[in-house]
């Protein structure tokens, strides 16, 4: 990505602008320098426009940056694909980046580590696939069984089988993002009171409600100060059942098949233990980013830094 053309693309701003102003924010000079003394370099560009193409210019470096080091990490792993690299080559976002890398990064022993130390992933990967099978489930599992291993009965077996599958889709980056805009989109931010009889700052707070997509800034900083000081408890009311039935028709194939009970059950493991937290916590983090950002600019624009 040629970062300087992207910038000039997106701001609708001259090339040699663009190279200049990059230019002067390399050597140093601050961003009111910039718009009050070289205003023939920028071409007058303002001090707002200045600093949102400061913080978009931070942005796609640190975007750049990762993406080669996310395709090193992958290639140094032996699993790094032409298609792989383009999809990471191409993403717009580090959401999207992380998303790709997610399947690939260095876990902690998880309950799915831990069962393909147990030698049950070919299971997983069959039942996943929904390959036809001609025995039942517990049929298929009963080869699997190993108690040296610690898998001590078929249902051991179909356990970590499921352990597996869930973690498998948590990593798919398309079921994450997709599942991050509809807690965008549908989601609600949700505030309680941790002790709902006592006198704060904060009992506006204490039962509260307001939607992801319209939630202002300021709003978003308060309720993060009472749920520091733990006079609030936060969370997101997501659209769980929009999301299962996406899930379903993703990964279930033929709801009629042996697999399918198995796959259902992996597939609500997998959004309410692993999809649901992490998903919740990025849209948080998202939003009190946004906010900060806010909360800066209103602030150096008061202050005329």
């Amino acid at each position: 990505m040629d970062i300087s053309v992207k910038l000039s693309k997106e701001f609708n701003i001259k090339l040699s602008q663009v190279l200049e102003t990059i230019k002067l924010i390399d050597a140093g000079n601050t961003i009111p320098f910039i718009a009050r003394y070289r205003k023939e370099a920028t071409g007058g560009m303002s001090d707002e426009i200045l600093r949102e193409l400061f913080d978009r210019l931070m942005y796609l470096r640190s975007l750049e940056s990762r993406k080669e080091e996310v395709i090193r990490l992958i290639a140094e792993q032996g699993k790094l694909t032409e298609e792989l690299r383009r999809e990471i080559s191409e993403a717009e976002i580090l959401q999207r980046v992380e998303d790709l890398y997610r399947p690939f990064k260095p876990k902690r022993r998880t309950r799915a580590t831990i069962a393909e130390e147990k030698g049950l992933k070919p299971l997983a990967e069959m039942i996943l696939n929904q390959e036809t099978i001609s025995e039942t489930i517990e049929e298929l599992a009963r080869p699997y069984v190993n108690p040296e291993l610690g898998v001590n009965s078929v249902k051991d077996a179909l356990d970590g089988a499921r352990d597996i599958i869930a973690e498998i889709i948590s990593d798919n980056a398309e079921y994450r993002e997709r599942i991050r805009n509809l807690y965008f989109k549908k989601g609600i931010i949700e505030s309680k009171a941790v002790a709902p009889d006592e006198r704060s700052a904060y009992e506006m707070y204490y039962d509260f409600r307001e939607p992801v997509d319209k939630i202002a800034n300021h709003r978003i900083l308060a309720i993060n100060r009472g749920e520091r000081e733990k006079k609030l408890k936060v969370g997101i009311l997501s659209p769980d059942e929009e999301i299962i039935v996406y899930l379903k028709k993703q990964v279930i194939l033929d709801e009629r098949a042996a697999t399918a009970r198995l796959l259902e059950d992996a597939i609500e493991d997998a959004y309410k233990r692993l999809i649901a937290p992490s998903i919740e916590r990025e849209v948080r983090n998202v939003l009190t980013e946004r906010a900060q950002k806010e909360a800066v600019k209103v602030f150096a624009k008061n202050t005329n830094v």
